[in-house]
């Protein structure tokens, strides 16, 4: 039997809330977090729409007690979620025992970088953001932060699938026995660059995404983190701690189709999807929810549909994408999904897909549409990324 790795803590900030409770509360009121732009100063500011954190950063840095324009945005929604995470695992000594970060991220420090970039030829006042632009710089801060001492501290920056995969190596390491605790997630935040980027590709909508949805026109992006904390067994007797769920399965595989797009008929899909049952020793059968990745883009839905029918045949279980609540949070999805279905498992509730009004020409499948009670023990969770890179978590009531 496949030994299943705990999770004890969850942590979240997002367009539709600053903690778990707001979120939670957000998604079973379907309270939407999709605007027009209002904290960055780009020229493409009316044209799309997005999902924005509401705090801007000074309200961030008040709150971190951190002094002005010492952090780019990314590590700081990131500290806010994943210390919430360590207080929901009611963790007092964060280095009682082995205790890892693996955090997941696209923009790092961007966000700064490109503010500052051209005072890099004047001088040396802003040389911190400079040198602030990678992936791992971020996941450093949060260490700091949080106080991690000799500990294992790394990033993962496979682009959308970086969070679900931080989430993977995680259980990996907790089962190893590398590590006791591990706090896996992921954060992103909203740049210059990565709008002009998606607005290249064409591929954001001027209105709502509608994840499905035969019309959908693109995907609304969005800014986000999200964190769980990951406890051996060990830990869990030592302590006596309350478990809120398992990883059950993971798998992650790359379909090598396209630089930006997945292929048409969801092969990387499917081979992470199976790979997932497999660790969890688990059959189709046995799903019970899917939240999908559910992009909103042309390609996207069409492939992972096409992977949902070849992995589940006629027998799909229910499905929805909450992208249409917080927008697309690119590497910090996989993150704030996780913290979703783990909300679901112990709601026993299946979230809405809103902005869905009319079925792909190209199968017969529909999401769920309204929120829905039903009794959930395992819920399976996608996430896909640019170049192919397609990992699938799979988590559980039951280890």
């Amino acid at each position: 039997m496949s030994q299943g790795v705990a999770i004890t803590g969850i942590g979240i900030i997002s367009a539709i809330g600053n903690n778990v409770a707001e979120n939670f509360a957000s998604l079973i009121s379907e309270k939407i977090g999709i605007s027009k732009i209002s904290q960055i100063d780009t020229i493409h500011k009316n044209d799309i729409m997005v999902g924005e954190i509401a705090m801007q950063n000074k309200e961030l840095e008040a709150l971190l007690n951190l002094n002005s324009d010492a952090y780019s945005r990314t590590p700081m929604i990131g500290i806010i979620a994943a210390q919430e995470a360590i207080t929901n695992a009611g963790i007092s000594d964060i280095n009682d025992c082995a205790t890892g970060l693996i955090s997941g991220t696209t923009v790092g420090g961007m966000d700064k970088t490109e503010q500052y970039f051209y005072d890099y030829f004047e001088g040396n006042s802003h040389w911190n953001h400079i040198t602030g632009l990678s992936a791992g710089d971020s996941s450093k801060k949060i260490a700091d932060y949080l106080g991690l001492k000799e500990s294992f501290v790394t990033t993962i920056s496979t682009a959308c699938s970086s969070a679900a995969n931080a989430i993977m190596q995680g259980a990996k390491m907790i089962k190893s026995g590398e590590l006791d605790r591990v706090i896996v997630g992921g954060t992103d935040a909203m740049s210059k660059f990565t709008i002009n980027g998606f607005k290249t590709l064409m591929i954001q909508s001027d209105t709502f995404n509608a994840p499905f949805d035969n019309n959908r026109k693109g995907l609304n992006l969005g800014e986000a983190a999200g964190y769980l904390v990951l406890e051996s067994d060990k830990i869990i007797a030592r302590d006596n701690k309350k478990v809120l769920a398992y990883i059950k399965g993971y798998g992650n595989a790359n379909d090598a189709y396209h630089q930006t797009a997945s292929s048409e008929q969801g092969d990387g899909a499917v081979l992470a999807m199976e790979k997932a049952l497999k660790v969890a020793e688990l059959s189709p059968e046995s799903i019970d929810y899917v939240n999908a990745h559910g992009t909103a883009t042309p390609n996207n839905d069409l492939s992972e549909g096409r992977a949902l029918l070849r992995i589940f045949g006629d027998k799909v279980p229910e499905f929805s994408s909450t992208k249409a609540f917080t927008g697309h949070t690119l590497a910090a999805a996989g993150g704030i999904e996780a913290v979703f279905s783990v909300l679901a498992l112990q709601n026993n509730i299946i979230y809405p897909n809103l902005n869905f009004k009319t079925p792909m020409i190209e199968f017969n499948l529909q999401p769920e549409i309204k929120l829905k009670q039903k009794e959930l023990k395992t819920v399976l969770s996608n996430s896909f990324g640019f170049g192919g890179n397609c990992s699938t978590l799979i988590f559980s009531k039951e280890a």
